[in-house]
């Protein structure tokens, strides 16, 4: 019973819960993302871009891209981007990118992809020093 993944609600992960189900996480983004290059090649060899042909690709190549999406999300994980997915941390979010094979990357709540930084560095205390706290009064 330990192999069995929780569906259709978000939570808050440890780095280990992320860990456990990043396996299913690559294998459903390696398997979409080749369908999309798939997509993308026959799009690009096709020589009338405006034909009917081309807008049902490029229709299969977003239906790809928005099945990946949903099942990120009932995993509990949030899609950020093309073959991004976020997990909440409960201080922030692990971050993963594809074709990433280990959970190396966290950034805060406001801080997006461009602020992500290595796990392992992220608890230096200068990391918190400016970093906002909740519940934390403005002025003594």
């Amino acid at each position: 019973m330990n192999n069995v993944i929780a569906i259709n609600r978000r939570k808050v992960f440890s780095q280990e819960e992320v860990s456990t189900i990043l396996p299913l996480v690559y294998r459903l983004t390696e398997d979409a993302q080749a369908e999309v290059k798939k997509i993308i090649n026959f799009i690009d060899a096709h020589s009338d871009k405006k034909s009917a042909v081309v807008h049902e690709l490029e229709t299969r190549l977003n239906d790809i891209v928005t099945r990946w999406q949903c099942k990120i999300e009932k995993l509990g994980a949030e899609p950020k981007g093309l073959w991004l997915a976020d997990f909440d941390s409960g201080d922030g979010f692990f971050c993963w990118k594809f074709p990433e094979t280990e959970i190396l990357y966290w950034h805060g709540y406001q801080d997006g992809f461009t602020g992500r930084m290595l796990i392992k560095e992220k608890s230096r205390p200068e990391d918190y020093e400016n970093s906002p706290r909740p519940n934390q009064p403005d002025a003594w």
